[in-house]
């Protein structure tokens, strides 16, 4: 029997250990869900135009494995709305990646929502949903951008004057929601198509396009030109196909970059250009030596606190009776830890920002999660955080949980698409509103007096008074007197 050499055994592990792990991921090339790695994140998620959801995995994760199916049936349903991607951080290009993103157990998902500025950063907020093809296209189909302009009979003419040369699509339709499949098409001709969305209940408009059956799709190529009227099924390829005879839709990865002809042109007019920018730049540098120093700029005012409500009656006043509109409640400890002041800072800074442009906003209010109340609702509506954003509106018996991080961009899309009656909302659980207990202090009753018009007095004439000084004034003379005053 050959013993084997402990030496060169244990050389052949070290080399072997030295060499680069490759591990397999669990999604082939083949596979409807999008491969995505440390490299490639940049390009394909960040700067998108899309909403993306990622799966942050390792192979040897048994609940990956198990939650392959599901996620790629959520792909193929997502298909043209919106990406699925994956990135395996089994991979050593990868481990630092999934560390960024603070990623501690497998599978770990995502979803990255295009900030609201052109080339920012996506608002990456966490998935904690079913585990289920469904739950994931419902999550990441209330986080789609919404590019629709809502037009009624009030706003069409000022909308189609607007840049009357470009494009505009308009969708005539029966609902007042905007679906994800018109969210889509309006990312995929951003900056190229202005996209609409008109109800049947607008007389004008639907008269005007003579549309009399629904949905139906208008493409205004702008200028002069005839608008055009789509006669196909409303499925996405085909609606593409259309609108791109007034333009080229954006890729997926983001705006289109500028034409080869356009980028000769340019670089031909900045050669020719490029004296005068010299001449300008020495000039305007001339200029801002002599000038004088410009006074610093005033400070950011630091933006209010939003107010904590205490009383028990007030919450149920402001917010949690039969009648009350939307309130945004921020559920947090009395001692405010990082979480807390986190969360509180960015409603505050929200309120202030629509405060300073005199916008209309839902409140916002401070509520104490050991106050007996609050407790209460925290457990009616089964929230376990710490600290919970949530909007509650009694009118219409709705709820809405935060999921997602806590910057004030974040949030306030959250806000956004509660304002356009997006996303899913959850009925309140009974118990949770009250009626609005009457003040029992009593009323003094305000008498108003009246003050009478002045009474005129006339004074008789020496004349008149010696016409009866010395008659004794019969019955009839004092009672007619007497009905004329």
């Amino acid at each position: 029997m050959h013993t084997s050499n402990p030496t060169l055994a244990t050389v052949a592990v070290a080399l072997l250990s030295a060499l680069p792990t490759v591990s397999a991921g669990i999604y082939t090339k083949n596979s409807p869900v999008l491969q995505v790695d440390a490299k490639s994140y940049d390009r394909l998620v960040a700067k998108s135009n899309y909403t993306t959801v990622l799966e942050f995995y390792a192979p040897w994760c048994g609940h990956c494995q198990n939650l392959k199916p599901a996620y790629e049936k959520a792909a193929k349903n997502l298909d043209g709305l919106a990406q699925v991607a994956a990135v395996n951080c089994d991979e050593d290009e990868n481990k630092a990646f999934c560390g960024q993103f603070g990623v501690q157990g497998f599978p770990t998902l995502k979803i990255a929502r295009p900030g609201k500025k052109a080339g920012g950063k996506p608002v990456v907020e966490d998935y904690n949903g079913p585990r289920s093809a469904k739950g994931i296209v419902d999550a990441v189909v209330d986080k789609i951008n919404n590019y629709v302009q809502r037009v009624t009979d009030k706003d069409l003419d000022g909308f189609l004057s607007t840049r009357n040369d470009s494009a505009k699509a308009i969708l005539f339709t029966e609902k007042g929601t905007t679906g994800a499949l018109l969210k889509s098409l309006a990312i995929d001709f951003l900056d190229v198509i202005q996209v609409a969305q008109i109800r049947n209940k607008e007389a004008k408009a639907n008269a005007l396009f003579g549309v009399a059956s629904y949905p139906a799709l208008v493409l205004l190529p702008g200028g002069d030109k005839p608008g055009l009227l789509y006669d196909g099924e409303m499925k996405k390829d085909a609606m593409v196909k259309f609108l791109s005879q007034a333009g080229a839709p954006n890729p997926v990865s983001g705006p289109a970059k500028p034409k080869a002809k356009k980028e000769k042109k340019e670089k031909a007019s900045s050669k020719s250009s490029d004296a005068k920018s010299k001449t300008k730049e020495a000039a305007k540098e001339e200029t801002t030596a002599s000038a004088e120093t410009p006074k610093a700029t005033k400070a950011a005012e630091a933006a209010p606190a939003i107010p904590a409500i205490t009383e028990p009656s007030k919450l149920i006043k402001e917010c949690l009776n039969p009648k009350s509109g939307t309130c945004i409640l921020a559920v947090v400890p009395s001692a405010h830890g990082e979480t807390a002041e986190k969360a509180l800072g960015s409603l505050s800074e929200l309120a202030h920002k629509h405060a300073e442009a005199k916008r209309h906003l839902f409140p916002f209010y401070e509520i104490h999660s050991a106050d007996a109340n609050v407790a209460a609702l925290v457990k009616s509506l089964e929230i376990t955080k710490e600290v919970e954003i949530v909007a509650v509106n009694g009118k219409r018996k709705w709820w809405r949980q935060y999921e997602g991080d806590l910057s004030s961009e974040s949030i306030e899309s959250w806000i956004d698409a509660i304002r356009l009656s997006e996303g899913t909302k959850k009925k309140l659980p009974a118990g949770v509103l009250s009626e609005v207990v009457a003040d029992e202090t009593p009323q003094v009753e305000k008498v108003e007096v009246k003050i009478e018009d002045e009474i005129k007095v006339e004074v008789p004439t020496e004349s008149e008074s010696t016409s009866w000084q010395g008659a004794e004034p019969t019955p009839e003379a004092t009672a007619a007197e007497h009905d004329e005053l």
